[in-house]
């Protein structure tokens, strides 16, 4: 067997390592995949700090939504380490004030003593309808679950104040892939133009029939995805 790529896989708020777990398999063949957590820590610095003490020297990096902020990081404190990026549903600009305040109301409401997870209200902002009722969104679920309160807590905080990472865009010489979901409402298409255009060595593609979540919701397009960016 030829030599195995080292690949970091970064979740997204309220994830774990289930929402790689196609790709972890299907690409095992030709990477040595680790998933990052992104539970013990309330600053995005922190994170990309505890990543890059367990990650190896150096690594193919793939972050969704929130690991997008992290994997930003991670190339401000360690650029040399990353040899190829991936960027699933996320973006390189702050929250909008509206997005802020919702933000912070989930603290308060958190807070408070309730921690509803995913709820099947909240689903459809993250998956296609067609992924709402069925595993998809069982899975979704269970994740929110397993990463709990104190975790959530934790997470929406460092998103609250992640730096503004556009400025970083231009700088970057990695072939990155950047990939969402067609119908994604969180971060739509034209936001993900707008996180691809800047970066010297993109390429940008979007999955049909797909929301927030492209490796739960289209895996097998996802992880042909991410082998072609693997090999290139």
């Amino acid at each position: 067997m030829a030599e195995r790529t080292p690949l970091l896989l970064l979740p997204g708020l309220l994830c774990d390592a289930g929402l790689w777990v196609h790709q972890a398999e299907a690409l095992a063949d030709v990477a040595e995949v680790q998933v990052a957590d992104l539970t013990q820590d309330e600053r995005v610095e922190a994170m990309a700090a505890r990543v890059l003490a367990q990650a190896p020297a150096r690594f193919a990096l793939a972050g969704l939504s929130m690991g997008g902020y992290v994997a930003f990081e991670i190339l401000r404190q360690a650029p040399e380490r990353v040899s190829r990026l991936a960027l699933l549903d996320t973006t390189a600009a702050p929250d909008s004030p509206e997005r802020a305040l919702q933000r912070r109301r989930s603290l308060a409401i958190l807070k408070r003593g309730r921690f509803l997870g995913v709820t099947q209200q909240l689903l459809p902002t993250l998956v296609h309808p067609r992924h709402v009722r069925g595993p998809v969104g069982q899975a979704v679920q269970a994740m929110a679950q397993r990463v709990g309160p104190e975790a959530y807590r934790r997470q929406q905080t460092a998103i609250l104040h992640r730096p503004d990472s556009r400025p970083l865009l231009p700088t970057l010489t990695q072939p990155t892939l950047v990939l969402g979901g067609a119908d994604d409402t969180l971060t739509p298409p034209a936001v993900l133009q707008a996180l691809a255009a800047p970066i010297p060595q993109a390429q940008l593609h979007t999955l049909p029939d797909c929301g927030h979540l492209p490796t739960l919701e289209q895996p097998e397009a996802t992880t042909a995805l991410m082998r072609r960016w693997l090999m290139d």
